[in-house]
């Protein structure tokens, strides 16, 4: 149990009539990139959105590491080692990478940002900001404007930032959406890195990321999970193939 980072047990979110999350349940563990997959309105992100606090489940219970954090506020689950990235890149344009980074890093401090004290005087936050920086693969592009960098750039400097706050868990809802294939391929090759150290729960519509990232899938249809495995058991599994009929998700024929 020691190496289970993040838990669902029966999670479920309705929406007056509509259970947009139906009972699910799945465990994130250490070392590991556990991806969600399913067909538009499976209930991906409403359950991302559960585990990051940014709804409160109907019923159901959220544990990270051995503490119950349900209903819990987003920012305190943050702090409690849980770190996001969203759909619609989520990054301050105007300023540069290293601004961004900084200000995420700067979110950790134990006390009030001190405004009449230069930003560059924070020296553990300036080493937050460096290392999450260089592990991101944006060490070249730091003083770049955020809103000039390319759009595969700006998910890297996202998770950067997610990245400055030190989390265990990573929660990534699509950081492939929109990419080309060398941006992709590069975005695959730094998830593969950060899983050396964090535990990865990655939403993607990307089956080839998928296949090439994830140790555990879990595949979520009408809000409810229909299968959870490996990826050779989810490409084998008949009502998988069934519910992507028509859908290129990867899976050999039967």
């Amino acid at each position: 149990m020691n190496d289970i980072l993040l838990s669902a047990k029966n999670l479920t979110k309705r929406f007056g009539g509509l259970a947009a999350v139906n009972g699910v349940s799945l465990d994130l563990h250490r070392n590991c990139i556990h991806a969600v997959i399913g067909p538009n309105g499976a209930g991906k992100s409403t359950l991302t959105h559960l585990l990051s606090g940014d709804l409160l489940p109907t019923s159901g219970t959220v544990l990270l590491g051995q503490r119950d954090v349900t209903g819990w506020r987003p920012e305190r689950i943050s702090r409690q080692g849980l770190g996001r990235s969203y759909q619609k890149t989520n990054i301050f344009l105007p300023f540069s990478v290293w601004e961004n980074v900084r200000l995420a890093a700067q979110s950790r401090e134990p006390h009030a940002a001190r405004w009449l004290r230069p930003a560059t005087s924070f020296i553990t936050v300036n080493s937050r900001t460096e290392k999450a920086i260089e592990l991101s693969g944006l060490k070249d592009r730091k003083s770049a404007i955020a809103g000039t960098i390319s759009h595969g750039e700006q998910r890297q400097l996202e998770i950067a930032m997610t990245l400055a706050t030190e989390p265990q868990v990573l929660l990534l809802d699509e950081p492939l959406a929109g990419m080309g294939a060398q941006e992709a391929e590069r975005m695959v090759a730094l998830l593969l890195a950060l899983k050396k150290n964090h535990g990865i729960l990655l939403v993607e519509h990307d089956m080839d990321a998928v296949f090439a990232l994830a140790d555990q899938l879990t595949v979520m249809v009408n809000g409810q999970v229909i299968a959870s495995g490996t990826p050779a058991h989810i490409r084998a599994d008949a009502g998988v193939q069934a519910a992507y009929l028509g859908e290129d998700i990867g899976v050999e024929p039967a």
